[in-house]
């Protein structure tokens, strides 16, 4: 099922059978809407053009390419044949009379003339688009393919306990996670909703902070036995800590206790950057590692469950926040409810943490 790309008014022409009519497809824009792109990309009013010289539809069209950088995937997000969208943009770029593409077997990059047109564009297309989603909320429930890019370690701890209580309340939404942590390129990102941990580096993308996620420090009643445990913050200097990563941004841990900051360097030979693999070597006597499970374990069962106890329990270390990244402030109904669905539930786990980790 293609992706829901929105599309402007079709050519009058018939479609050939079996190819998707692309007033269906892009339903909510017309040819009325020519005054406004004509303002917005500066075009001379000595050089008039008339509402039927460039295809509105074919701008959405070209704009999903530029996206991609690929006509097949393009095409497979929007239902078309690759061959008829290739045609399409070629059609408009003789209607300027610009090249727009510079293509190749292997990928397709933009030219300055479509680099230019492609940003100009593209805020129409997705403004028009959420403009369509918003007039349909108005008469039916969000609904839809949700696309949402969230680190495993966050999905693993949290979607098993609330994902059945989001689609009972949305039964119209269609959730496909992905479960990285790679770097979103906002012109090709091809997702609803971006969750990442920590501040993110400038780009277009629209960042939200959902939750502040608290982390403490947990060990095996084993390893506490065979290592002692520690009496203060600068005792973990002579202990095994398990990081996400042994880089020199996890070589330090800063930990909280009232007014009171301690900075220690930590080292160890074990890292992961998944919070359910943490557990799990902790949990087999291998390190202390800094859990969220105070947040997600307010019952204290999880602990129990797992063999892990609490290290240091006067002291917590930094909280992480937790980022939603967005490609638009408007957000389409079905990215608003899931949402407005997961923030409150990550603020207060007590409403729906049963000891669910890996």
């Amino acid at each position: 099922m293609g992706e829901s790309i929105p599309h402007f008014t079709a050519a009058p022409a018939a479609p050939p059978a079996g190819v998707p009519d692309a007033e269906q497809t892009f339903p909510f824009l017309s040819n009325n809407i020519w005054p406004v792109l004509r303002y917005v990309l500066g075009l001379a009013d000595e050089h008039p053009a008339g509402p039927m010289d460039i295809q509105l539809n074919d701008i959405a069209l070209f704009v999903e390419v530029a996206k991609r950088k690929n006509f097949s995937h393009a095409a497979e997000a929007l239902g078309m044949p690759a061959s008829t969208l290739s045609r399409r943009v070629s059609e408009l770029e003789q209607s300027i009379g610009l090249k727009l593409l510079n293509r190749s077997t292997r990928r397709i990059e933009l030219t300055e003339a479509g680099l230019m047109y492609f940003e100009r564009c593209r805020p129409i297309v997705e403004e028009a688009r959420v403009a369509h989603d918003q007039l349909l909320d108005m008469a039916a429930q969000p609904k839809g393919r949700l696309r949402v890019s969230m680190p495993s370690s966050l999905a693993l701890l949290f979607l098993p306990a609330v994902i059945r209580d989001f689609r009972a309340q949305h039964p119209d939404i269609e959730c496909d996670f992905d479960l990285n942590m790679q770097h979103i390129d906002p012109i090709t990102n091809p997702y609803d909703l971006v969750l990442r941990y920590g501040r993110q580096p400038d780009s277009s993308l629209v960042a939200r902070q959902i939750v502040l996620m608290e982390n403490r420090l947990y060990a095996s009643p084993q390893y506490l036995s065979l290592h002692g445990v520690p009496r203060s913050p600068a005792d973990l200097g002579h202990h095994e800590c398990l990081r996400p990563a042994m880089s020199e941004a996890f070589s330090y841990w800063v930990l909280h206790s009232g007014e009171k900051v301690e900075r220690v360097a930590v080292s160890g030979r074990l890292a992961a950057n998944n919070v359910g693999i943490l557990s799990r070597l902790a949990s087999q006597g291998l390190g202390i590692a800094p859990l969220p499970l105070k947040a997600f374990d307010t019952a204290g069962q999880l602990t129990r469950s797992k063999g892990l106890v609490p290290v240091l329990p006067d002291w917590s270390l930094t909280p992480i926040p937790l980022f939603a990244l967005l490609p638009s402030r408007t957000l389409p109904a079905k990215t608003r409810a899931f949402l407005d669905f997961i923030q409150p539930r990550l603020a207060e786990p007590s409403l729906w943490a049963d000891g669910i980790i890996p």
